[in-house]
């Protein structure tokens, strides 16, 4: 650990710190730090910023902090302390507000249909007769999600990282070549925009999240491209 950077380092241990302590105090953890959708009753807006600290298991948080540290450690590197901090928590928020937004919708639909047809949320299988079983089991998840992780910052991550050094190789599992950041990156975020509008699914994974981290991670290197002169704001 003495070769991580500072803010890596930190990250890390506050992510075990939390992980360790939902181990300890089980669902009241999620109930109070997971992000939960915004007309549910455990909703907190400071779930908004605490979800990216929090892990559903082993290897979720293994997965996450091993590329916290491969891609964030270098942009740190680059970027100094309060850069990155910026970048990497700005770049969760996104991920967690796209992914709202996906929720938002899902729910919506419901509530059209119930509103247009004089329905009662209490009766399914009548609801049933007006929309598809898919619609209305994403609607419920959706309204009953609990989302946790720092995938979204991670992603967002991965694209500042396939933009500083594009030509990186990286190994994906499912591959047996090495191939270069800067088509590693697209692939992974193509992946996950597939799954997200398909019905295909590899577990419950919040795609739209990884997207959102994704895109606001571009954004933002796009913009700090453009405005180099600001970087002295960072010192």
């Amino acid at each position: 650990m003495r070769s991580v950077p500072e803010t890596i380092k930190q990250l890390i241990i506050i992510n075990v710190i939390f992980y360790l302590g939902s181990q300890f105090l089980g669902n009241l953890s999620y109930d109070l730090l997971a992000l939960h959708y915004y007309e549910n009753d455990k909703f907190l807006i400071t779930q908004f910023l605490t979800h990216m600290f929090m892990h559903g298991s082993p290897s979720h948080i293994l997965f996450n902090m091993f590329g916290l540290w491969m891609f964030g450690s270098p942009l740190e590197q680059m970027w100094g302390r309060q850069k990155f901090l910026f970048f990497y928590i700005s770049s969760g928020l996104g991920a967690a507000f796209l992914q709202m937004a996906i929720y938002y919708l899902q729910v919506k639909n419901l509530y059209n249909v119930v509103e247009l047809n004089n329905l009662s949320l209490s009766d399914p299988q009548q609801l049933l007769n007006y929309m598809s079983q898919i619609d209305y089991n994403n609607a419920i998840s959706s309204f009953n999600s609990v989302m946790v992780g720092a995938s979204g910052a991670i992603y967002g991550t991965l694209v500042a990282f396939a933009f500083s050094f594009p030509n990186s190789k990286l190994m994906l599992l499912f591959l047996p070549f090495p191939i270069k950041a800067k088509y590693f990156v697209p692939l992974l975020i193509l992946i996950d925009l597939f799954f997200g509008v398909s019905s295909y699914s590899v577990g419950p994974i919040a795609h739209f999240a990884h997207i959102g981290g994704a895109l606001i991670g571009l954004i933002m290197v796009l913009y700090w491209r453009k405005n180099q002169f600001n970087d002295r704001r960072w010192d």
